[in-house]
């Protein structure tokens, strides 16, 4: 009889950066969508740069996708400083792409002016997004390049590290806008660092 061979399976690095780059494209385009979508029409800045492109928009008409990228040269930086080279290539990425699509979709009609189900679907969205790129061990810039900072340093769970860094947006919008607006963001923002955890480590079934 003759023996099977062991076929061990060989992690190829260009197509695990090519996996990693998808996931920040694919990444990238549902965050930058679900803020168009959900967050942005119903004024809920439920944290990162995008929640600080929404109040500066409603206050002053900025075009968010500018805003974006503004602020997220400074951040960029120090991912890179504090991070490595090799992310800081897939971040740029990130960091370009999204605002991008922010640009790109801008016109487009908001699939709802409810604040409540643009804090639940857009924090979703979001989360869901943002998990994918954390997965390419990338970012997108904004809060969320920060809290992954945080994360290497601390060992607290990203969806805890973008809660604590999006919780000072959430009161600028509560100044701005109203307490009602602060609290629909509140809410924008537990989606999102749920939907993060749910993505980066799946269902815990103690916790359940």
């Amino acid at each position: 009889m003759k023996k099977k061979r062991n076929v061990q399976k060989v992690s190829h690095p260009f197509l695990n950066a090519i996996q990693d780059y998808l996931y920040v494209l694919i990444g990238s385009a549902i965050v930058a969508i679900s803020f168009n979508q959900f967050l942005l029409p119903t004024k809920v800045a439920s944290g990162g740069v995008s929640g600080i492109s929404t109040i500066t928009y409603n206050l002053f008409g900025w075009e968010p996708a500018f805003v974006q990228w503004a602020f997220n040269i400074p951040l960029f930086i120090a991912g890179v400083l504090l991070l490595g080279k090799h992310f800081g290539i897939k971040t740029a990425v990130g960091t370009v792409f999204f605002p991008f699509v922010v640009f790109l979709t801008s016109g487009w009609s908001p699939w709802t002016h409810d604040p409540l189900l643009g804090a639940l679907f857009g924090g979703i969205g979001v989360g869901l997004g943002l998990g994918i790129v954390f997965l390419g061990k990338a970012s997108t810039g904004g809060t969320d390049l920060a809290a992954q900072i945080i994360n290497k340093y601390t060992g607290l769970s990203l969806g805890t590290c973008v809660a604590v860094i999006d919780g000072l947006i959430v009161l600028a919008a509560c100044v701005v806008f109203d307490i009602e607006q602060g609290l629909y963001a509140l809410i924008g923002l537990f989606a999102t660092s749920k939907t993060i955890d749910l993505v980066q480590v799946g269902i815990n079934r103690s916790k359940t």
